[in-house]
């Protein structure tokens, strides 16, 4: 904030004579959060037409998880998260074109407490995608449910889940692949009705990792690429905290977080319409330190 206090061409550029943490919380409590909605889909719409999918082979993969930022209780009482907490969670869609092209595509805002499954019903809902979920989004119903109508996904097994082996599938020779077999998931009244496809592999430490995913159209070796592509959202949420400041919030009301979180998102998206305008190989990071020096340059 003093860096941009003191810079007297950014204010000319503005109009203004000063500004203040006070003044922009204001500002974010006044503002209207559908128009920022409005702002952010039109962005989307824009990056959707300009990044086709990583290859016609596995289609549009798009990304689910949520990030949370802690809040102080006393002056958010409205987003109480635990008795001395308070906090908001940002839950996330991102179309993952490519690991230099991720985009967000789907936002819900609620206060920290919310599970992440609470959210499936919203995020997953087109059939011409392929669905990437960590473990808090597993649920035997909804999977049944997604096979019925012919939503795609891939996600990771929680370690008690309840499998029920149906066929070993072979495995390709110096594959990092450890087993590719047909199961069924759940028991009783639980139990899926349609058989899905689990893949175990090991993560960078060694450790156990059981991918589910209803495509079997795949390699056991893409759908291991596939799941490992996840990490992107973590990148995006890293990066957005680190580089747009979504850490700290000017207005303590619900509708000024919301705003900033929805501002900081179409600031991402402008930074890489920016970035694929100019054909650049700067990374998004280069580019938002040139611009922030820059943007109220003339041309």
């Amino acid at each position: 904030m003093r860096e941009v206090q003191n810079n007297v061409d950014f204010l000319q550029a503005l109009g203004i004579t000063s500004i203040s943490a006070s003044q922009l919380s204001r500002k974010n409590n006044r503002l209207d959060p559908e128009v920022l909605q409005a702002i952010l889909c039109d962005l989307k719409t824009l990056l959707h037409r300009l990044r086709s999918p990583m290859s016609a082979r596995l289609g549009i993969v798009k990304i689910i998880d949520s990030t949370t930022m802690s809040l102080c209780l006393n002056k958010y009482k409205w987003a109480i998260f635990r008795k001395s907490k308070a906090g908001v969670k940002l839950h996330l869609r991102v179309t993952f074109a490519d690991p230099d092209h991720v985009y967000p595509d789907k936002v819900v805002v609620t206060p920290a407490k919310p599970a992440d499954h609470t959210q499936m019903d919203v995020f997953i809902d087109e059939t011409d995608a392929t669905y990437l979920m960590d473990r808090g989004y597993l649920d035997y119903g909804k999977y049944d449910n997604y096979c019925k109508l012919g939503i795609r996904f891939v996600s990771r097994l929680k370690n008690n889940a309840l499998i029920e082996e149906v066929e070993e599938l072979p495995v390709a020779a110096r594959s990092n692949i450890l087993r590719d077999v047909k199961v069924i998931l759940g028991k009783g009244k639980k139990r899926m009705t349609h058989v899905l496809r689990m893949i175990e592999t090991t993560d960078d430490k060694g450790k156990l990792v059981r991918i589910i995913t209803n495509r079997f159209d795949l390699s056991a070796d893409e759908i291991g690429d596939l799941y490992r592509s996840r990490w992107e959202i973590e990148t995006f949420f890293q990066w957005v905290k680190q580089h747009l400041k979504l850490t700290r919030f000017y207005g303590t009301s619900e509708q000024a977080v919301i705003n900033q979180i929805w501002i900081c998102l179409i600031a991402y998206c402008l930074d890489l319409l920016i970035k694929l305008d100019l054909e650049t190989n700067k990374t998004l990071s280069e580019l938002v330190d040139i611009l922030k020096t820059l943007l109220w340059k003339p041309a």
